[in-house]
C-alpha cells in the first residue's frame, strides 16, 4: 500500500482597490546614511576540549603569547583543545559614536565541535578601509549544544559554533558621514518606481508650500530610485527638518504586474494587475504504479531441485481525464485563481500552466522564478 501526501500551498494576493498611505520613513531612506559592516579574526579560549588542533589555530596561539612576552621553543606542540580560531562580524550603525557599543557575532572558521563557554579575547573589527573601527571582547551565548557517544554517534542541536555578544564591542572611531556635505538631501527609494518618485516629489512640494508652476519646488525626481529634496544647511535645523519630512504620508504607485514563484516550496504569489490574453489550456496527469511480487517455486518432489524465488513486476498505468479550460481576454486574478482551484492543479502544474502561458504570450506580467 502506497500512500502519496501532496502538499500544495497557492498565495493570491488580492489587493482591495482602497489604497492607504504609507510613511516617507518606510518607503525610502537618506542617502549616506547607512550602516557599515566590520570584520575581524580572533581567538575563542576557555572552551571545555571542545576546540581544535589546526595550524592556524596553533599559529595564532603562538601569536598571542609572543605580544604578552612569551616564547614557545618550535619543536613543542602545545595542546590547545580549549582554543578556537574565529571570525568575528559586527553591523556598525549610522552616527554611533566612539564609547558606545554593538552586538558582535562570533562564528567557527576551524574544527571546533563547540563554542559552548568560551570567552573572545581582545579582537580588532576592521572596515572596508582597513581602520579598525571596533574592539570586540567577551563571553559567548551560545544557543546550540552538541553531544556525542563513544561509538562516533552524535546528536546537534541548532548551531553551537557560532555564538553572540551582547554589547560586546566597543567603538573606537567614528564613520564620517555625508549628511551635512550638500544644500540637499537625496531620498532613495527601496522599491524604485518612476510613478512612485513623481508622487513623493510632489507629496513633498505640496505639504511644505512649494508651487512648481512659478519656479519654486523644494523637492525635485532624479530618477526612478531618488529625489532630492533642498535641505537647511543647519544642523539642527536639518534634523528638524527631515523629523517632520520623513513622516509625510503619500500613496505609493500600483507595482508591475507580476507572478512570483517559489520553487522549492510551491507557493505562488499572482500580483493584482496580472491579466491574460485569449488562451486554451489542457490539464492532465499520468499516473505509473510498479509493484512486484515475490513468487516461490518449489521442484518437483521426486525430482532432485532446489527453491527458487522470482519477482514478478506488474506496471499499472492510469490516464486522468483530459481537463480543457478557456481564459477570455483580460481576465483578472480573481478569475484565474477559480479556474486553476477548479481543475485542481497541483502547485508544479500551475507552475508548468504558467510558464507555458508566458512562452505562449499570453501572460501580461512578469514570471518570476526563486
Amino acid at each position: 500500500m502506497k500512500t502519496f501526501i501532496t502538499l500544495m500551498i497557492v498565495v493570491s494576493l488580492m489587493l482591495s482597490p482602497m489604497t492607504y498611505g504609507q510613511r516617507i520613513k518606510d518607503l525610502a531612506t537618506v542617502q549616506g546614511v547607512r550602516s557599515n559592516q566590520l570584520v575581524g579574526y580572533g581567538l575563542v579560549v576557555g572552551l571545555p576540549g571542545t576546540g581544535e588542533q589546526s595550524p592556524f589555530t596553533e599559529q595564532s596561539f603562538r601569536t598571542m603569547l609572543s605580544n604578552f612576552g612569551i616564547s614557545l621553543d618550535n619543536n613543542l606542540k602545545p595542546k590547545i583543545k580549549n582554543v578556537a580560531a574565529v571570525a568575528v562580524h559586527a553591523l556598525l550603525p549610522p552616527f554611533i559614536k566612539p564609547g558606545q557599543s554593538i552586538d558582535v557575532t562570533v562564528s567557527s572558521i576551524g574544527e571546533a565541535a563547540s563554542l559552548q563557554g568560551g570567552t573572545l579575547i581582545q579582537t580588532f573589527l576592521k572596515g572596508l578601509d582597513g581602520n579598525v573601527y571596533v574592539i570586540a571582547q567577551g563571553s559567548l551565548v551560545v544557543s546550540g549544544f552538541g553531544a556525542e557517544g563513544g561509538d562516533g554517534s552524535k546528536i546537534v542541536v541548532n548551531t553551537p559554533t557560532v555564538g553572540r555578544i551582547a554589547n560586546g564591542g566597543l567603538v573606537e572611531r567614528a564613520v564620517p558621514s555625508g549628511f551635512m556635505q550638500n544644500d540637499y538631501l537625496t531620498l532613495n527609494l527601496k522599491y524604485p518606481d518612476f510613478s512612485t518618485a513623481k508622487i513623493l516629489a510632489d507629496t513633498i512640494n505640496t505639504r511644505l508650500g512649494a508651487d512648481p508652476d512659478k519656479g519654486y519646488v523644494i523637492a525635485t525626481p532624479i530618477d526612478a530610485a531618488s529625489v532630492r529634496v533642498n535641505a537647511p544647511r543647519g544642523v539642527g535645523a536639518r534634523v528638524g527638518f527631515l523629523a517632520t519630512l520623513e513622516n509625510f504620508e503619500f500613496t505609493p504607485a500600483k507595482a508591475s504586474a507580476k507572478v512570483v514563484i517559489n520553487s522549492r516550496t510551491g507557493t505562488i504569489v499572482i500580483g493584482q494587475d496580472v491579466r491574460l490574453l485569449p488562451a486554451a489550456i489542457t490539464h492532465g496527469g499520468l499516473t505509473v504504479t510498479i509493484a512486484e511480487n515475490q513468487i516461490v517455486n518449489q521442484p518437483n518432489t521426486l525430482a532432485d531441485g532446489e527453491t527458487v524465488v522470482t519477482t514478478q513486476s506488474i506496471i499499472d498505468v492510469n490516464l486522468d481525464d483530459t481537463r480543457m479550460f478557456t481564459f477570455n481576454p483580460g481576465v483578472t486574478l480573481d478569475e484565474l485563481v477559480r479556474a486553476v482551484n477548479e481543475v485542481g492543479a497541483a502547485p508544479g502544474d500551475l507552475m508548468a500552466i504558467l510558464e507555458a502561458l508566458r512562452e505562449a504570450g499570453a501572460l501580461q506580467g512578469d514570471l518570476v522564478v526563486i
